[in-house]
């Protein structure tokens, strides 16, 4: 049976990837003082970094409606998976499950479920990837759900912070740890608990110090031996792809993607940030 992929647009697919007929890309939206960005093929990463830069108010983003998943999942016949941003982070994942809902109320019949990723950027892409992999295989729908589901519980994702500006603006530091960290130019070790909410796991007082501690994590854990790799970067190719080959210098992982951040993932990783997922 023929199946479709539903992601918001956190799911940082490449552009050969957005080619695909599989895929269905739903673009949210973000909003800094009086300028909204729609996260679509208009986005501008640079008007983005530079609105978020002059102002000292947090970025705001706002998810898909109902209405545009339900929009996504008409046409066709086909098996239909959705994957969302972390539903700590976001409204994204509960839209998707409303907009499931009313489509079951008109098609009982379709195959549709809602993967929470928690995950973000990269993290989306491989869980999109994964069920390319199976559903094009002709496996079961329940199946599919069942096998990424437990690739979702495997799933790790850690990210390293350029700059501080906007855990200091959404409230995440107070105003004098935003002071001390920035003066003593400390970098954040950031990963996802398991169910997708944020969390410190390290620092260091340079950014190379605190990526080789990423890929040191990368390659203590057992797990992580032929999983694909995928790097999400803000603005800094050159850095991903520095990530990149101490990824395949230190560890015993397989391919390793580098993609470019769309418009929600900028928000959170902020200039110059790296966002890994395995």
């Amino acid at each position: 049976m023929s199946f479709k992929i539903v992601v918001d647009s956190c799911c940082d697919l490449t552009p050969q990837m957005k080619k695909e007929p599989c895929f269905v890309r739903v673009p949210m939206t973000i909003q800094v003082d009086g300028s909204v960005f729609v996260d679509d093929e208009t986005f501008d990463q640079a008007d983005l970094l530079w609105a978020m830069q002059q102002s000292e108010n947090a970025p705001s983003t706002s998810c898909p409606s109902p209405q545009s998943y339900l929009d996504a999942y008409q046409g066709g016949e086909e098996d239909i998976y959705v994957v969302t941003l972390s539903a700590l982070l976001s409204g994204s994942h509960n839209c998707a499950e409303q907009a499931k809902a009313l489509l079951e109320e008109e098609s009982p019949e379709r195959n549709v479920h809602v993967f929470n990723s928690c995950s973000a950027a990269g993290g989306e892409v491989l869980i999109a990837l994964k069920i390319r992999e199976l559903a094009s295989t002709g496996m079961p729908f329940k199946r599919v759900v069942r096998e990424v589901e437990q690739y979702i519980y495997q799933l790790q994702t850690l990210f390293v912070l350029e700059s501080l500006e906007n855990l200091r603006k959404n409230g995440r530091l107070t105003r004098v740890q935003s002071v001390v960290t920035g003066a003593l130019r400390i970098k954040l070790f950031m990963g996802a608990t398991p169910e997708g909410e944020i969390c410190k796991l390290g620092q260091a007082l340079s950014v190379k110090q605190t990526l080789g501690k990423l890929v040191d994590r990368i390659a203590a854990d057992p797990d992580h031996k032929g999983r694909t790799v995928a790097i999400s970067h803000c603005n800094n190719v050159e850095r991903a792809f520095q990530v990149k080959q101490q990824i395949q210098e230190k560890c015993q992982a397989g391919q390793v993607l580098i993609l470019d951040a769309g418009g929600i993932t900028t928000v959170y990783a902020n200039d110059g940030g790296i966002v890994v997922a395995y």
